[in-house]
């Protein structure tokens, strides 16, 4: 089973890298980077595609470096996903990698996404099937895939026909999170490209670029300062996607010096600061009216990290 997996959805580890895929060409370290988390990715899900047992499959994702670990948790999910898909009889892999790695539940939610889009299988009836509240997640990794892979479908505008309402709004998220890669983390050029989108969809896909910037990194302190100038308006959507970046990072047991400068840059607060606030948020959650319980999340961390940004001047700080 595994080896048919493979065959039919093995990806080449060229898949990251930067001339492959036709994203912007940054400096070589922010190349190199961004590129070894793609190549983490790969790792895992190619380690649970071959399916060999859990043991086996920790040894794999044991082997890359540990501030990438969670990428390659999240191509491991994904991996699952399809394999549950493809074989219902035996399904169940991805509920195993859940619980033996559930410090990495965030990414797992959202590796469940990239296989939604890849099989194109219909997100509305897969949503159901997660938790209420961290699957929105994996409408986030559906939009990234979308932008990893079919960046030119969606740069003029276009919009994925199997998402109505609210998750379009979260498929922006990963899709902002995408043009993190796409044009290198260079912020000019990402700012470009928000701004050639409806206006309406600003504010989410800045949220991902927050996201992307503190959870994967590739960016000096200053260009965060010029993140948070670009933004603009949209800096309390910048500064909660951080917050999920400090909060996966903190959960998953490492929070390395790139995430907390970004923390710092971006939501005036240190990682576990911005973390915590992600948790405090989430007490007593529930839906309002149209707006589902995720929607709520997301606006609480908002507003208290402006209220933490009006009560404090934003300085540069220097590269950890």
């Amino acid at each position: 089973m595994g080896r048919v997996a493979r065959a039919l959805f093995g990806l080449s580890v060229a898949e990251a890298d930067f001339e492959v895929r036709g994203f912007e060409r940054s400096d070589d370290t922010k190349r190199r980077r961004l590129e070894d988390v793609g190549r983490a990715f790969i790792t895992g899900y190619h380690a649970q595609l071959a399916h060999r047992g859990m043991a086996e499959l920790t040894t794999a994702i044991a082997e890359v470096r540990d501030e990438e670990r969670g990428f390659a948790v999240e191509g491991a999910a994904m991996a699952a996903t399809i394999l549950d898909a493809l074989w219902p009889w035996r399904r169940g892999r991805f509920a195993e990698l859940l619980r033996h790695r559930d410090e990495y539940r965030y990414l797992i939610h959202v590796g469940a996404g990239w296989a939604w889009a890849r099989l194109r299988l219909n997100p509305s009836r897969r949503l159901r099937t997660l938790d209420p509240l961290l699957g929105w997640l994996a409408i986030d990794g559906y939009g990234f895939h979308e932008g990893y892979f079919h960046w030119q479908r969606y740069a003029s505008g276009a919009r994925s026909r199997a998402l109505t309402g609210y998750q379009r709004r979260v498929f922006d998220q990963g899709l902002g999170r995408s043009m993190w890669f796409i044009f290198g983390a260079i912020p000019n050029e990402i700012a470009g490209a928000i701004v050639a989108l409806a206006r309406e969809r600003h504010s989410d896909l800045w949220s991902g670029v927050g996201l992307a910037a503190t959870y994967a990194g590739g960016a000096s302190a200053e260009e965060l300062g010029a993140l948070v100038a670009l933004a603009g308006e949209h800096h309390a959507s910048l500064a909660q996607g951080a917050a999920f970046g400090a909060a996966a990072r903190a959960h998953g047991g490492l929070v390395p010096p790139h995430t907390e400068t970004a923390c710092r840059a971006l939501t005036a607060r240190s990682a576990f600061d911005a973390a915590t606030v992600t948790t405090e948020a989430r007490q007593d959650l529930t839906d309002d009216g149209d707006l589902p319980a995720f929607e709520v999340w997301r606006a609480r961390i908002r507003t208290r990290l402006s209220e933490t940004r009006h009560a404090t001047t934003l300085r540069p700080v220097a590269n950890a």
